[in-house]
């Protein structure tokens, strides 16, 4: 970087590297742009002393330790190029040891609408369930709107300094915001694209049919998100069938996926999913790419109706987005493994009028898992990982490596943590996030 022209910008982004512990070689400039991003000259950069976990160390055929060691990692054109043997390079970023791991995702948040980067505000007391919650929403929408894309982007730097690179993102499309949710998170989005990957759900939080969003959505549906949502189509339309027949034609009409808020916990929330796993079954195309948000009706089924319904799940391809509740509700998180059902999380609120207690760390999730399911051991723990990274380990159960490979977009945090089994654990510090290969924090 030219020192002539260091801004005051410059240095308090370096500032920050430096105090993350990073050494920023000649040849890695500040981008201009508002964002936080280091670019690096000629689509290439080298990190040194990098930790990777290698295998696990057993003893009487249980895993007691996680091996590492540590390497050089060549990044060309924002892909892994080369991972060789550790060396003392000049002109190289230092990672002082720290653990590389894939970056972290939120696969369940609402960028749209928050009050993070404002003025704190508490929840407020609830009243009349879904259907009074639709009615506060319809009164906050307005004020919310006026400055979602700069809160938007707010909630995005907290993800990155939690080491998540990517979110999936619910935003309302209903009667009171009609489209301008959506075209104000995009803005955002945009003004982010260089450090930060998103994918949208078209969601009508307000229900399709009980506030007449369903033209907005047709509307949505043409422009650039990548998921038709939903929300409890029974208590909030009082038709589960006519509402879910809506969802997926228009999924199907514009070649999107599904994925739907469930927080119904009786008889209607099971209908519902069988229902879904009925018509998912009769539209293949769908599998792979449909999920449904919340499920609590699957925490509230016997042992033998959880294995029934894990099951189908699994052979209809269908996931499941956990946001992993406290309380006496505790989702049948192994079990749905066991059948092969697609699980991940993310904070779904941060600060907004829904909960106030959202950290930004997906990482926290894995540890609270790890918790609740007594997932204590090396090997329990470094599995829990998968949470945080959208099921991306270091190597297989059987300790084959699958990450970092060369051709790998370098999209990876460096924590502070001797192995995954530690990170989850302890809920380690982040150090630094890379996006593709331009380290963002």
């Amino acid at each position: 970087m030219n020192t002539s022209t260091f801004s005051r910008k410059d240095f308090l982004k370096y500032s920050a590297l430096a105090v993350a512990g990073l050494t920023i070689p000649t040849g890695v400039e500040a981008s201009t742009s508002s964002e936080n991003i280091y670019k690096t000259m000629n689509g290439r950069i080298i990190f040194k002393n990098v930790r990777l976990e290698t295998g696990f160390i057993y003893e009487n055929d249980e895993v007691i330790e996680t091996k590492t060691d540590l390497f050089c990692v060549e990044i060309l054109d924002g892909k892994i190029y080369r991972i060789f043997k550790n060396e003392a390079l000049s002109n190289t970023v230092d990672a002082k040891g720290y653990l590389m791991l894939p970056a972290f995702k939120d696969m369940h948040i609402h960028l749209d609408k928050t009050f993070f980067g404002d003025k704190w505000q508490s929840v407020r007391r609830r009243s009349g369930g879904v259907k009074g919650m639709i009615t506060l929403e319809q009164k906050l929408m307005p004020e919310l709107l006026k400055n979602s894309t700069e809160k938007a982007e707010k909630m995005i730097e907290l993800l990155q300094t939690k080491g998540s690179s990517f979110a999936r993102s619910h935003v309302n499309i209903e009667t009171t915001s009609k489209l301008q949710s959506l075209k104000n998170l995009q803005k955002a989005l945009t003004n982010k694209k260089q450090t930060f990957g998103a994918e949208l759900v078209a969601f009508p939080q307000h229900g399709v049919f009980y506030t007449d969003s369903a033209q907005y959505l047709k509307d949505a549906a043409k422009m650039d998100i990548d998921f038709i949502g939903g929300v409890d189509p029974f208590s909030t339309d009082g038709a589960i069938e006519k509402t879910i027949d809506f969802t997926l034609q228009l999924a199907l009409d514009h070649n999107k996926g599904i994925d739907i808020h469930l927080h119904e916990t009786g008889e209607s929330g099971l209908k519902t999913v069988e229902y879904l796993i009925k018509k998912f079954n009769e539209n293949p195309v769908l599998k792979g790419k449909t999920y449904v948000s919340h499920c609590f009706v699957l925490g509230k089924l016997d042992k033998v109706k959880q294995e029934e319904i894990a099951e189908k799940l699994g052979e209809a391809k269908v996931g499941i987005v956990s946001t992993i509740p406290f309380g006496s509700l505790v989702m049948p998180i192994p079990t749905l493994y066991k059948h092969h059902v697609e699980v991940l999380t993310g904070n779904d609120s941060i600060v907004d009028h829904w909960d106030t207690f959202g950290t930004g760390s997906v990482l926290q999730k894995a540890n609270l898992m790890a918790q609740l399911y007594h997932q204590t051991t090396e090997f329990l723990l470094s599995r829990c990982l998968k949470l945080a990274t959208g099921n991306i380990l270091s190597f297989d159960d059987n300790g084959n490596q699958q990450w970092p490979k060369t051709g790998d977009v370098a999209n990876f945090v460096l924590i502070d943590a001797s192995c995954s089994a530690e990170a989850v654990s302890r809920i380690s510090e982040v150090k630094s996030l890379v996006y593709k290969g331009n380290i963002v924090f």
